[in-house]
């Protein structure tokens, strides 16, 4: 059963295997602020245009010593494959069995992961939350620097 994590809670911990075969552990990012990215799917549009737009804005991400983290289902062959054809410098975790898409409570009516992205504090605690009721836009880096800004 997924639950509705909002600003102001304790991040659900969690560890999954990532992309250049790293095991990634939410709370070891504490003490710097971490952008959470769930995102539908490897190589599908807008998920491409995303992800990308992310990677573009890494430096200002970077300057604010926020860690990126890409979240999506598809296995970690996947996310090698996708996360080398466009030269992402995050890591893309897998959420095979949608576990985590469940602890944050972002999962669809026919069990598909929406668009949505977490900004979690040095201290482990969500301070901005948003899940998309149609995937086919994205928060922009813009958005996410300033909310990082305002911590």
């Amino acid at each position: 059963m997924s639950t509705l994590v909002k600003v102001g809670d304790l991040a659900p911990d969690f560890t999954l295997m990532a992309t250049g075969g790293a095991e990634i552990t939410l709370s070891s990012f504490q003490g710097r602020p971490v952008v959470i990215v769930f995102y539908p799917g490897d190589d599908s549009p807008v998920c491409t245009e995303q992800l990308n737009s992310y990677n573009e804005g890494l430096d200002e991400f970077e300057r604010l010593d926020a860690q990126v983290l890409g979240i999506s289902f598809q296995s970690l062959d996947s996310h090698e494959s996708f996360s080398e054809k466009y030269g992402l410098n995050f890591p893309l975790l897998a959420d095979i069995d949608r576990h985590v898409s469940k602890l944050y409570g972002i999962l669809g009516p026919l069990g598909f992961p929406r668009r949505s992205v977490f900004i979690v504090d040095e201290s482990g605690v969500i301070r901005y939350a948003h899940r998309a009721i149609a995937g086919l836009s994205y928060r922009p880096v813009s958005e996410l620097i300033s909310a990082l800004n305002s911590l």
